[in-house]
């Protein structure tokens, strides 16, 4: 039997539930693989009358949501009630958010998932909670652990006409700045260059990294750091035999030309991969996670509170994150 996809319930007071629903109610039309939230069945309920829907949604194990999809929204409880109206968290949004990705990643890990997607959740109401990771993608990597060293997390933020990977990820530019190495840039294209292959069956992945600077530092008149931490990154790749070229001007790699000649853009800071990713692909773009020993996908965007419970939410990253999901889970392996 084909094993369904895991998708946490996110920030319950978000467009989680919201787009969840939608996601489903499209099942047919967009040819969705099964999946089953992690969550509260009787939220899930609350949005749904909400937003005037009258879906069937069935509460089962993780082993019953395959067969029950095509009928009925499989929910699978973790235990934890989410009562947070849409657009105002209160205090049982992070338990229930957080309880959802832990389940989340150890139905994978226990085999009755193929893959974890995470409905996108709001900091800010965890680290109220005591929450100590960044983000979802740290989160991950710690939940990753076992009784090793938490893996290195890498985001990929994926559309079919661009993947882009920010070397450095949340935090501040100054500190991004501080962040960046050589050493970094080289670990965080190793596994990119693995799960492109891996994971997506590209054979032989075509990278390009971004300068740090403008115009790639210009030779040095604009910054050193590109040609003293970047352009030795390059060099090592080449040595291991990936197809990298750069130090390159960040502001002439996104073309539609330009991207026709790679598979995947190493930026060096947030902003640098995501403006233009959000710029081409706003409503389609997926926000994945490489260098997990799972395969997780998420939207590539935010809770949007303002909009929860209206009936205005796009569902379609969350479509575009369950079927890449689906597909990457259905690689072969190496």
């Amino acid at each position: 039997m084909t094993r369904p996809l895991a998708l946490s319930l996110g920030e319950p007071a978000g467009i989680g539930p919201d787009i969840t629903i939608a996601a489903w109610m499209r099942r047919d039309a967009v040819d969705l693989p099964p999946f089953y939230l992690l969550g509260d069945r009787d939220c899930v309920a609350r949005r749904a009358q909400l937003l005037g829907v009258d879906i069937p949604i069935a509460e089962v194990c993780a082993e019953q949501a395959a067969e029950t999809f095509a009928t009925a929204l499989p929910v699978v409880a973790t235990g934890h009630a989410a009562t947070a109206d849409p657009g105002r968290p209160d205090a049982t949004s992070a338990a229930a958010a957080i309880a959802s990705i832990r389940r989340a990643v150890d139905d994978v890990g226990a085999g009755r998932a193929a893959a974890v997607v995470t409905n996108p959740i709001a900091k800010s109401v965890l680290y109220q909670a005591g929450f100590a990771h960044p983000g979802h993608t740290e989160f991950l990597a710690e939940l990753a652990r076992g009784d090793g060293a938490a893996p290195q997390p890498v985001m990929m933020l994926w559309c079919p006409s661009l993947a882009v990977v920010p070397v450095t990820i949340h935090v501040s530019l100054r500190d991004a700045i501080a962040q960046l190495t050589t050493e970094l840039i080289v670990s965080t294209a190793r596994i990119v260059v693995q799960d492109l292959q891996r994971r997506l069956g590209i054979a032989a992945p075509r990278l390009v990294l971004a300068g740090l600077n403008p115009h790639a530092g210009e030779d040095g008149a604009l910054g050193g750091e590109d040609r003293a931490i970047v352009a030795p990154a390059v060099e090592i790749l080449r040595r291991d035999g990936i197809d990298a070229r750069g130090p390159l001007p960040a502001d002439t790699m996104f073309h539609a030309a330009a991207r026709k000649t790679y598979d995947c853009a190493i930026c060096m800071y947030h902003d640098q991969a995501l403006i233009p990713i959000k710029t081409i692909a706003f409503d389609e773009g997926v926000n994945v996670t490489l260098g997990l020993p799972f395969i997780r996908t998420s939207p590539d965007h935010g809770t949007a509170f303002d909009i929860a419970g209206t009936g205005r939410a796009d569902p379609s990253s969350l479509i575009a994150a369950l079927k890449l999901a689906a597909r990457m889970a259905a690689a072969p392996s190496p």
